[in-house]
């Protein structure tokens, strides 16, 4: 029995932009977020901070949210903890104004795991404002999230994984986005250093290569 196509959303990027960087998985990681980005005018002070850890897609999207919302009825400003936090307490109070060239809701995304640093605000009045925001966070993947996370970057490098890769490399990997994708670029990486298909003896090669040889003894 073939396995489901994972559930996908397409973002309405550019045309240089691959077709596999233009589509995100969704799940119970995700589909909170998904939902609220297709209301800003619901958002409170019309200002959503989306937070995640690396390679979660928080820039894709911040991107979909703003093509969805079109014109210029929304901002985004990402990588917002490396902005001068003055001009983010600005940028906020303009939307406050409504009409102003900024737009009529600003989508603020940054990289707040707190594993990687967190995101630290030293102004007092610009964290006051951050936290009375519509908050957004994407959570770890689940084992279904994780599974078509798999498939979907195999998918996009156009590695064939045979019947069980899933189920057998989810439990053994680190419960991560960033983790996952290495994983799978590992696995293609050896597939083609072997020139053999990417069956259960890549998997462990991979599994070994990231996790060491006493890890992979577990395998």
């Amino acid at each position: 029995m073939s396995r489901p196509s994972p559930s996908q959303i397409a973002l309405p990027l550019s045309a240089r932009t691959s077709a596999e960087a233009q589509r995100i998985i969704v799940g119970a990681a995700n589909a909170h977020v998904i939902e609220a980005l297709q209301e800003p005018a619901r958002w409170p002070f019309h200002v959503a901070v989306l937070t995640g850890p690396p390679r979660s897609g928080k820039s894709l999207l911040a991107r979909w949210a703003q093509g969805l919302a079109g014109g210029d009825s929304l901002e985004v400003i990402d990588d917002a903890e490396t902005m001068d936090e003055t001009e983010l307490f600005h940028r906020w109070n303009a939307v406050q104004q409504g009409g102003s060239r900024e737009g009529a809701a600003l989508l603020i995304v940054a990289n707040a795991d707190e594993e990687h640093g967190g995101w630290h605000i030293a102004l007092p009045d610009l964290a006051s404002r951050i936290g009375g925001s519509l908050q957004l966070e994407i959570g770890a993947p689940d084992d279904a999230f994780a599974a078509d996370l798999i498939h979907a970057h195999a998918e996009a490098r156009g590695l064939s994984l045979p019947e069980g890769a899933a189920e057998y490399l989810v439990p053994r990997t680190t419960r991560s986005f960033a983790a996952i994708e290495t994983l799978v670029a590992t696995i293609d990486r050896i597939s083609l250093e072997r020139q053999a298909p990417a069956t259960m003896s890549v998997w462990r090669a991979a599994l070994e290569a990231l996790h060491g040889p006493e890890q992979s003894r577990l395998f």
